[in-house]
C-alpha cells in the first residue's frame, strides 16, 4: 500500500499547506504519521524520501531537495527522526524557507501561501 493511497487528499493538504484553519504543528503531526506508515513512532530516510516523491511537496521544499530536508530532521546522522523532531523542525524550515523564497524578512503573507498552495494543487490536476 502506498502513502499516496491513503488519505491523499488530506496530506495534500498538509504538505501543500492549503488547509488554512488548522495549525502549522498539526499538519506537520498529521503528516508525520501518513509517513510513520508502521506507527513505530519515527521515519526513516527511506520513508521520508519515498514520501517526498509521493507528495509533490511546495517548490521552496523541492528546490532544497529531499536530501537537504532531511540532513535538517536529522542533523547527527542517527537515521530516524522522531515525531516531536519531525514537527519542531519542518514548522522552523516552513518559515525559513518560505522567508527566504520571498525575500522577505518576515513569513510570507497568507495570500502568497494561498497562492504557492493552489499552484501545487493545480499541478496535481
Amino acid at each position: 500500500m502506498s502513502i499516496a493511497a491513503v488519505g491523499a487528499p488530506v496530506i495534500l493538504s498538509v504538505i501543500s499547506g492549503a488547509s488554512g484553519s488548522m495549525p502549522p504543528s498539526q499538519k506537520m503531526s498529521n503528516l508525520f504519521d501518513a509517513i510513520d506508515t508502521s506507527g513505530t513512532g519515527s521515519i526513516s530516510e527511506s520513508q521520508f524520501s519515498q514520501a517526498f516523491q509521493t507528495l509533490n511537496p511546495p517548490a521552496v521544499f523541492q528546490a532544497q531537495g529531499a536530501n537537504a530536508i532531511w540532513n535538517a530532521l536529522d542533523p547527527s546522522g542517527t537515521g530516524s527522526v522522531s515525531k516531536q523532531d519531525f514537527v519542531s523542525t519542518m514548522k522552523s524550515l516552513m518559515v525559513s524557507l518560505r522567508t527566504d523564497a520571498s525575500g522577505a524578512t518576515s513569513p510570507v503573507a497568507p495570500g502568497q501561501t494561498l497562492n504557492s498552495s493552489l499552484q501545487s494543487l493545480n499541478i496535481l490536476a
